[in-house]
């Protein structure tokens, strides 16, 4: 994730997040893949409230998630999102999720993984990423 910008966000995780191993379930790191990419497109595009405005869609059409280590109860974790790819009816977001280790001087990588965001139109129908933003979201990505 070293040759595009990385929007950073914190979450911390909830007693609602964690199944009854006391570790986050699996399916809430999707969740947290959304809060990075939701604020990553707030803070560098628009929000998503204002793509909606546009008559577009960015559902998730492919995700990729890879567990390392465990998060639990109260910890804080980082979201690291960036943009890896941007074609012209989807995009790709990298993500990495850390927590900060009181023993050591590096954070802990807990979670990697991807999501594919394609361009669709309230009718289901995939249509072309609109040039502001497919042009903002090219600007932070590999492509």
């Amino acid at each position: 994730m070293a040759d595009s910008p990385i929007h950073t966000t914190s979450y911390r995780v909830i007693y609602g997040d964690t199944d009854a191993a006391g570790v986050v379930y699996y399916a809430n790191y999707l969740k947290y893949f959304e809060i990075g990419r939701t604020e990553l497109m707030r803070d560098w595009v628009m929000s998503y409230k204002e793509i909606e405005k546009l008559d577009i869609i960015l559902p998730v059409s492919e995700c990729y998630t890879r567990f390392k280590a465990p998060a639990h109860y109260d910890d804080l974790l980082t979201i690291e999102t960036e943009v890896a790819e941007v074609k012209k009816y989807s995009c790709r977001f990298n993500y990495r999720i850390y927590r900060k280790e009181e023993a050591g001087p590096r954070p802990l990588l807990l979670v990697k993984g991807y999501t594919v965001n394609a361009s669709i139109n309230r009718e289901g129908k995939l249509v072309q990423l609109p040039q502001e933003i497919h042009s903002k979201l090219a600007g932070f990505g590999k492509n």
